[in-house]
């Protein structure tokens, strides 16, 4: 899976990481970029950050490693939102957008893609490395499809899920 991120979107939908950004935008790049590098390891998705360089960017749209993270810097007048979707409509393979920008996500749904909330995806990234507590090995007795607790069948039409939905719970299971 690939894992695309509107940058400076997530930094500053974070609580945790809008305080690196007060010492600077380099300060808050770095963290994100620290704490994706440890999700990076621990989940083994490719991910890349996109970040504006909408107003005062390079001339041309930069690209650049930090670790196993591809950073990309959008060319002087060009932003993030536009870089992202060039990269969605190529995709090679399941791609996941993090981005709280409503117009741009729901651009990436019409393209089949899933969007999933920037605080969404902060919760995922930090709970990367939480264990369960105690497995329960199965013990909990499994309904068969339209039963309720007391085993009787449920009545009226099934309430089927969007199309939109169904992408975006399969892809928050593999995160």
């Amino acid at each position: 899976m690939h894992i695309i991120i509107d940058g400076y979107n997530l930094i500053r939908q974070s609580e945790a990481l809008r305080r690196f950004e007060r010492f600077g935008l380099e300060a808050g790049r770095k963290e994100l970029l620290r704490l994706l590098s440890l999700y990076r390891k621990s989940r083994g998705h490719r991910i890349t950050v996109v970040f504006d360089g909408w107003m005062s960017g390079p001339p041309v749209e930069e690209r650049e490693r930090e670790g196993s993270i591809l950073v990309v810097y959008s060319k002087r007048g060009e932003k993030a939102d536009e870089v992202i979707k060039r990269m969605v409509s190529k995709r090679e393979e399941e791609t996941v957008v993090v981005t709280s920008d409503r117009d741009l996500a729901d651009s990436i749904s019409r393209r089949g893609s899933a969007a999933i909330p920037a605080l969404t995806f902060e919760s995922r990234l930090y709970a990367a490395d939480v264990k369960p507590l105690h497995d329960t090995g199965g013990e909990d007795e499994e309904k068969t499809d339209g039963e309720t607790a007391r085993g009787t069948k449920k009545k009226g039409p099934s309430k089927k899920i969007s199309k939109r939905k169904k992408i975006f719970l399969t892809r928050m299971k593999k995160m």
